[in-house]
């Protein structure tokens, strides 16, 4: 007697061997980068990698962008977000405010501490992200990731940012659980 088919788990055909390795891959080498790169962002600057994120956007902006913004370009909740800002708003690395041109907005600020802050770690951080990614590849290995990368963040942008996604309201249950 045999399984389930795995090529029809669920009315869904299954990964092929190949896609299954490129797919394991990938995400082992993101958490492998990830790891590596919050080890020294918590060494160096007492940072989240969120936390850093958000102050490396803000300096690559005009040093201002929305809340909005911020939860899109780094794909995160807005009660995340918002409780990430806060902390960083405590700590004196940025500031939070309406916005002039649309009074809906919250503007976010980055304050001198935070450069100084981005300014620190951020040599560790390029130094981490060369060795660990940058140094095995070739230039032509280079090229063709950012082209692949570039068309997966693409398509997988095409879908509404997490931030304009409608907020999931919990069902009461109308009847009790089963026993």
């Amino acid at each position: 007697m045999t399984g389930p088919d795995p090529a029809d788990a669920g009315g869904v055909q299954a990964l092929d061997p190949q896609q299954l390795g490129a797919y394991f891959a990938l995400l082992e080498s993101v958490s492998l980068l990830h790891h590596h790169v919050e080890q020294h962002l918590r060494t160096e600057g007492n940072l989240s990698y969120v936390q850093f994120q958000l102050l490396a956007r803000l300096a690559g902006s005009d040093g201002q962008l929305t809340m909005t913004q911020l939860a899109d370009g780094v794909v995160y909740s807005r009660s995340g977000l918002t409780y990430q800002a806060g902390l960083l708003e405590k700590a004196g690395l940025i500031t939070r405010g309406p916005s002039s041109d649309d009074e809906r907005a919250t503007l976010v600020t980055i304050t001198d501490n935070g450069r100084a802050l981005v300014d620190r770690v951020l040599p560790g951080h390029v130094h981490d992200v060369r060795r660990l990614l940058l140094d095995p590849l070739s230039d032509d290995d280079l090229q063709h990731l950012g082209d692949i990368m570039t068309r997966v963040r693409d398509h997988m942008r095409a879908q509404p940012p997490r931030s304009a996604a409608p907020r999931k309201r919990r069902s009461t249950p109308t009847s009790p659980p089963p026993p």
